[in-house]
């Protein structure tokens, strides 16, 4: 008998099948954030390319840097904090937390 795969994308069906019913639109790959913004992970299961791994789902980090056409996001998971690189597709900006910030 074979073994069983178990890829990056293993046990997702249902994490990333809400957003299929949405068309790919330039813009999500068009956006900017400024260096230092909140953001939050959402992976669009329309683009592979630069997606984050889905235990990286809903977490809210920062903007680091730019890398490319990518973006370093760091956020703490516990104790540890966490860098990695996503391209613009599986951002959004936290809104509330950036009303936040700027208000304070």
């Amino acid at each position: 008998m074979t073994k069983r795969s178990r890829g990056p994308r293993s046990k997702t069906r249902r994490k990333l099948k809400g957003r299929l019913k949405e068309k790919f639109k330039v813009e999500d790959s068009l956006k900017k954030f400024v260096e230092g913004e909140s953001v939050v992970i959402s992976q669009n299961p329309r683009v592979q390319k630069g997606m984050p791994h889905v235990r990286f789902k809903g977490l809210i980090g920062k903007i680091i840097e730019k890398r490319g056409e990518s973006y370093a996001v760091k956020f703490n998971i516990s104790k540890k904090q966490k860098e990695i690189v996503v391209r613009p597709e599986h951002l959004r900006p936290a809104a509330n937390i950036n009303k936040k910030a700027n208000k304070g």
